[in-house]
């Protein structure tokens, strides 16, 4: 309760900090158009013609991992909410895990819905190849991983090897249930309007000026990412005791208000930093925006290491290569989760602030 608080307090203060700046440039900005001031401007207004500019560097890939990150999220979401109204037995991790699988994979339709969206402002017109990028993109990495630790589970005769018949269960819902819903979503998401900003982007790219060490990766990764996993730090340490010291976690309620101030963490860090870099004239913020909030998945393996070494007694190397891909799996869809909140928190915030502004 006592991080709780303290992560509501650093949250409450940071919005209150930026609203305030905010609202001073946007008041000076606007008084200077008023009063026709002949001086330059500066600041953040100064690249209103190219802050959305889509992505040069494989928008693809982009809109893939954001739409990815958003399937993963919505799933976490309606579990803990399945579990909160007693829909689920939290005690029970095979339950839980199967409705976390079966929830992801009802969930197709809302990453294809939002990769659609982004990759359609982004001017592109390959929606097969997108939508099904976004299906296979994922799953293939995990169930790839899943595979070569299964096969050697099953050479030493391990209990925890999976038969033949899960493997293609699993297969035929990812091909019969969750692609076909990815490819719904991107319907729905190309048949949509187009993403609709307050400013025109300029025919060339405006030069961008020698960027502080704190505006790029991976010096803005490593302070980006240090306060969305410092908010679920102490709650991480129950989880990761549940998983793998075979004790019982079943506070659900308290998870649900975790995830909200991880949420509202990863908003308002994405969101400074997205300012900070947008002051020195930088407005290549897609990747960044996604890049720095998605390294806390970095900082989930890396604490998943000193659990390994403090608190846990494997016995043999099998056993520590089946913690380690596992970890890897939960710090990736972990990852892919905050960079999706940081994307969109900086793609809501550029058009919020420029809207308020007044540009020729």
């Amino acid at each position: 309760v006592n991080s709780l608080m303290i992560v509501v307090f650093l949250t409450g203060a940071v919005a209150t900090i930026l609203i305030r700046t905010l609202k001073k440039d946007i008041a000076g900005y606007n008084e200077l158009q008023t009063l026709e001031d002949a001086r330059e401007e500066s600041g953040w207004k100064l690249v209103h013609g190219d802050v959305f500019r889509p992505p040069q560097n494989t928008p693809l890939i982009l809109c893939v991992m954001v739409g990815t990150g958003a399937q993963i999220g919505s799933a976490f979401f309606f579990t803990l909410l399945a579990s909160m109204l007693r829909m689920l037995n939290p005690i029970k991790k095979g339950q839980a895990l199967t409705a976390v699988i079966m929830l992801y994979v009802l969930c197709g339709g809302i990453g294809g819905y939002v990769s659609a969206r982004l990759y359609k402002f982004c001017d592109a017109k390959a929606w097969k190849k997108n939508t099904l990028a976004t299906a296979i993109f994922f799953p293939s990495i995990i169930v790839g991983m899943f595979m070569v630790l299964n096969v050697f589970l099953t050479v030493v005769g391990a209990a925890t090897a999976v038969s033949f018949l899960t493997i293609f269960l699993i297969f035929f819902l990812w091909a019969c249930v969750a692609t076909p819903l990815a490819f719904l979503g991107s319907y729905f998401g190309f048949r949509a309007e187009k993403i609709e900003v307050p400013t025109k982007t300029n025919q060339i790219a405006r030069f961008i000026p020698e960027v502080p060490y704190y505006a790029n990766p991976p010096v803005s990764m490593f302070l980006a990412g240090l306060l969305p996993f410092g908010s679920v730090c102490i709650e991480l340490f129950f989880i990761m005791s549940a998983l793998w010291l075979h004790q019982l976690y079943y506070i659900m309620g308290f998870l649900m208000a975790v995830l909200l101030i991880l949420v509202a963490t990863c908003t308002e860090v994405a969101m400074v930093m997205c300012y900070l870099q947008l002051c020195v004239e930088d407005h290549r913020w897609w990747w960044k925006s996604f890049l720095n909030c998605a390294s806390a998945g970095v900082y989930l393996f890396m604490y998943s290491l000193w659990f390994l070494a403090s608190k846990l007694d494997l016995v043999g190397v099998l056993p520590v290569v089946v913690y380690l891909t596992y970890m890897s799996m939960i710090s990736m869809a972990f990852g892919l989760m905050c960079g999706t909140v940081g994307y969109l928190s900086c793609f809501w915030f550029t058009k919020t602030i420029y809207a308020a502004v007044k540009v020729d």
